[in-house]
């Protein structure tokens, strides 16, 4: 699946969040998501809204945050986020919107990334959509996200050490060094937060690609404005043929090379690494080379966009000197959901399998299996068999509701 960000008056990261969650993702799995940061409960709690903006009905996410005396530098929240149970790919991809955001608010205030503290870089709202966003937009399998011109307004901004010009030097610097396409706004005023501007830096193609759309989800912003005040996330499929990610139309590559001088005890790394460069599936499999020596070929998959960044992944930890790349013509692929579910020792995910508007399959998530087991002290097949028996109950009352 693919994902088209419309921004017609701008974007923030609770607007980011309005989209997901009205496209489908449960208000309660966002919920789940930050109590995996283990931050204090009085620190941080999210509700989401139908609420009206002009004429459009859109999901309101209110992020309710209070710093208390916590003043958090880059380090502290890289910490933060890296101590949680979340899935790697979302810790790193996470963790890189904030050193983007970093950067930015470094460059503008003539310090260094290590020295920007907790009103620009560590708030705990910061944290909560950019780690929101990021698990939302995996959760709800996109496998690519495209962004619309970026409309920026004019006027001042009253913060800590004054005012500021609008657009904010540091949404400027994040746009800039994205290489995003700009457009007037509709008005005055802040119409991109710098959250909201390291969010589409680093996730997202400022392109509009072509697509087999599937379903709108409508965000809407804390302002009322004499327009709508609304982002839209169009979902839907790649268009077979026309490139823009996803599984059609030789959008896939698929990148292997042998190995056979590199002790095996590294190779879950190289994994681990793949997949926080987007890869969609890594595998290994024994080989027997020249002369009999045993070895490895390693596969990956990913999308043509990913195709250097995941060759620069090989080379860079693997012993091999070279990486082969085969074009995929196509791909079919089932809908996914992801649905929490409550089991005897606590919260775990469940994928749901979709084809033609039924669910025909319901499976947990193995990671939240494992941790789960971890903090029961328990056997992971004890907690595996609850949540298998949970998927089911969720499969049959899916398939009821249809």
């Amino acid at each position: 699946m693919i994902a088209y960000l419309d921004l017609p008056a701008g974007i923030s990261g609770d607007m980011f969040l309005g989209c997901l969650v009205d496209a489908g993702w449960p208000i309660t799995q966002l919920q789940f998501t930050l109590a995996r940061l283990k931050l204090p409960v009085e620190e941080c709690s999210v509700t989401a809204r139908q609420v009206h903006k002009g004429a459009l009905a859109a999901t309101l996410v209110d992020v309710q945050a209070q710093e208390g005396h916590h003043h958090r530098h880059l380090a502290d929240v890289l910490a933060i986020i890296q101590a949680s149970d979340l899935p790697v790919v979302v810790r790193n991809r996470a963790e890189a919107v904030f050193q983007r955001l970093a950067n930015a608010e470094a460059k503008v205030h003539g310090t260094t990334p290590d020295k920007i503290h907790f009103h620009e870089v560590g708030a705990v709202d910061a944290i909560a959509d950019i780690v929101g966003v990021v698990t939302g937009l995996h959760e709800l399998g996109i496998e690519k996200l495209y962004a619309s011109a970026v409309p920026l307004g004019s006027g001042w901004a009253k913060m800590d050490h004054g005012q500021i010009p609008l657009p904010a030097p540091a949404t400027l610097e994040l746009l800039a060094a994205a290489k995003a396409t700009t457009r007037p706004a509709p008005g005055p005023g802040e119409h991109v937060t710098p959250t909201g501007a390291a969010l589409l830096a680093e996730l997202a193609t400022f392109a509009q690609p072509p697509i087999t759309l599937t379903r709108i989800g409508y965000g809407a912003g804390q302002r009322d404005c004499p327009w709508p005040n609304v982002a839209r996330l169009w979902l839907g499929e790649a268009v077979a043929g026309a490139g823009g990610g996803g599984g059609g139309g030789g959008g896939l590559v698929q990148l292997e090379t042998n190995i056979d001088d590199m002790n095996p005890q590294l190779y879950a790394a190289v994994s681990e690494k793949l997949f926080a460069a987007g890869a969609k599936d890594v595998w290994f499999t024994p080989i027997q080379m020249k002369k009999n020596r045993p070895a490895v070929l390693l596969s990956a998959l990913g999308t043509v966009q990913q195709e250097a960044n995941l060759a620069q992944v090989i080379l860079q930890e693997t012993t091999t000197l070279g990486v082969r790349v085969h074009a995929l013509e196509h791909r079919h692929e089932a809908r996914r959901e992801i649905h929490p579910i409550t089991t005897p020792f606590g919260p775990i995910n469940i994928k749901v399998k979709w084809m033609g508007g039924e669910a025909v399959g319901a499976m947990p998530e193995y990671e939240d299996v494992r941790v789960r087991a971890e903090a029961a002290k328990v056997s992971t097949r004890e907690v595996y068999e609850a949540a298998v028996a949970g998927a089911q109950t969720l499969l049959a009352g899916l398939r009821a509701v249809r």
